[in-house]
């Protein structure tokens, strides 16, 4: 396969007016507003109203979607069996993914009501399953909170103060879509064969779940306490570059740039992290830039959204082990909103593929041939 068709770089898959990634200038917007611009202006509700309808809410948070979701929160008798027959060992992406895959009527083509359903239940099955691989009784939802405050809330049965929940919505808001990333064109390679909106769901989790994908924030936050202080950041950078392991948190595949998302959560993650660690992380920051340009000079590798990612998911309180959970916690928002848009004018997504074996073989004339029994 040739260099610029492997995992199918630079060809484009299809048509969106969800979000729109700007590799080359560092650009990300949904619905035509930059990410900035939206996570300095709406809340959780209001993004969302965003993505899924084309405009910003007359007010934030929009009483349409706030009422919406609070229907929508409590899980079903039988969803909840489900989450509590899984084993405490379980990962919790894998319990994120079962649990929605246990909602009930989801005929195809996807509505906004299931995708209501969707984004409202996901937090409930994640705090559920946390809860009780814990050994504590679950918590019901509070309607009077939003949806990241009352995830929170799920998880730890008090409510939140008003930092922690501007840490994980700001983080959520930056998250919701990304053009055509894998577990996004998985969902609609799925859902273009005219499957339910859980079965593409299910698909995108598990695109969701590998290290490339939504793992990188616990990674990163990995190396920050492997390298311990600011002072050993240039002998464990420069001693890890030199076994060719990969520093996370740093380069991306769709931006020749600094990630626009890295921006933002470096300036929430000044805000709200400890000053300890975030001078660590700047630190770290600083000395890797530098120290992969020396190594890889023809190669334009800038910070991401994953290394401050996991700064703010940790300022937010989140168990490390949940950091990708949350990821898709948030990303029904966009899955849901690219369902839509694929069911709208859907045609099968089929790729073709070069065929790189061999050709014109065939069995010499003494092998056996097989008989009708």
């Amino acid at each position: 396969m040739s260099a610029s068709r492997a995992g199918l770089e630079d060809v484009v898959a299809g048509t969106t007016a969800v979000s729109e990634v700007d590799g080359e200038h560092g650009g990300l917007s949904y619905r035509g507003y930059t990410i900035a611009d939206v996570v300095g202006h709406l809340g959780f509700e209001g993004a969302t109203h965003l993505l899924w309808w084309g405009r910003p809410p007359a007010q934030d948070p929009p009483a349409r979607f706030v009422a919406g979701l609070a229907e929508k929160r409590a899980l079903t008798v039988e969803t909840a069996r489900v989450v509590d027959a899984l084993a405490p060992s379980t990962d919790p992406m894998d319990a994120l993914r079962m649990g929605l895959s246990a909602l009930a009527g989801f005929p195809y083509p996807p509505t906004e009501e299931q995708g209501m359903r969707v984004v409202a239940a996901a937090p409930s099955v994640l705090a559920r399953f946390h809860r009780r691989r814990l050994g504590l009784e679950p918590i019901e939802p509070d309607p009077a909170l939003g949806h990241v405050a009352n995830f929170l809330y799920m998880l730890e049965g008090k409510r939140p103060d008003a930092r922690r929940v501007y840490a994980l919505e700001s983080y959520c808001i930056s998250v919701l879509d990304h053009g055509m990333n894998a577990s996004t064109f998985a969902l609609r390679v799925v859902l273009s064969t005219q499957a339910d909106l859980l079965s593409a769901v299910s698909a995108a989790i598990g695109a969701l779940k590998g290290p490339l994908h939504g793992g990188a924030p616990s990674k990163a936050v990995e190396m920050l306490d492997a390298i311990g202080t600011p002072e050993n950041a240039l002998p464990w950078i420069q001693a890890a570059l030199a076994r060719k392991e990969r520093l996370m948190g740093f380069g991306h595949r769709a931006y020749k740039v600094e990630d626009p998302r890295a921006i933002l959560l470096r300036e929430i993650a000044g805000r709200t992290a400890p000053a300890a660690r975030f001078e660590l992380a700047s630190t770290v920051e600083e000395v890797a830039l530098a120290e992969l340009r020396k190594a890889k000079p023809n190669e334009r590798l800038f910070t991401n959204v994953e290394f401050y990612a996991g700064l703010v998911l940790e300022a937010s309180g989140l168990p490390r082990d949940l950091f990708p959970s949350v990821f898709g916690v948030a990303r029904t928002v966009g899955w849901s909103a690219h369902a839509l848009e694929q069911a709208a004018h859907n045609r099968l997504i089929r790729p073709g593929v070069e065929y790189t074996g061999a050709r014109g073989l065939s069995f010499p004339p003494e092998a056996p041939v097989r008989a009708l029994p």
